[in-house]
């Protein structure tokens, strides 16, 4: 599918195609445009971590409508107020305290089952404010961006080195 999109679309699409892309994000988006469309780095980075910040208020914002729909049903809002909200009672403080650095960690982490759409669900859930998550929004996208950007980086380089050093032709 990738090289079909990457012979049929500019690389920059294929670029914010695969950013929006759950579990794949900046993971995905940031190497593709590295390694396989040999785009500049800068441009590259700047596309999908701009892309990817832009998504977190998006889907923060969407998860906010459909669950105000899904709480009109009874049961529903019945086992929200029980279960969220008071928890989110309990955890307020700390939330206040940690909650815009310690889900931009989270986001930030560029590992399967974080990222901007667990952290938007996660963010929610806590109980966290658009301004706070907005900001836990973007520590978390380019903490992700430069620990993708510097991984991509170094082994771009690194490989044909070790290819030439362990691999006798």
């Amino acid at each position: 599918m990738i090289d079909w999109l990457q012979q049929s679309c500019d690389p920059y699409v294929v670029i914010i195609l695969l950013t929006l892309m759950p579990a794949l994000e900046l993971r995905a988006s940031i190497p593709f445009g590295i390694l396989l469309a040999h785009k500049p780095w800068w441009s590259v980075f700047a596309v999908a971590v701009a892309t990817n910040i832009v998504l977190g208020p998006i889907l923060y914002l969407l998860l906010d409508r459909c669950l105000h729909l899904a709480l009109r049903v009874r049961l529903l809002d019945r086992i929200w107020q029980r279960v969220i909200v008071r928890n989110q009672a309990k955890i307020h403080a700390k939330i206040e305290r940690y909650g815009v650095l310690g889900l931009g960690l989270f986001i930030g982490v560029p590992l399967p089952g974080s990222g901007v759409y667990s952290g938007a669900a996660g963010g929610y859930l806590l109980g966290m404010g658009h301004r706070d998550f907005l900001k836990a929004t973007v520590i978390g996208v380019v903490i992700a961006g430069v620990v993708v950007l510097l991984f991509t980086l170094f082994f771009s380089e690194s490989l044909p080195l070790l290819r030439r050093l362990f691999i006798k032709t």
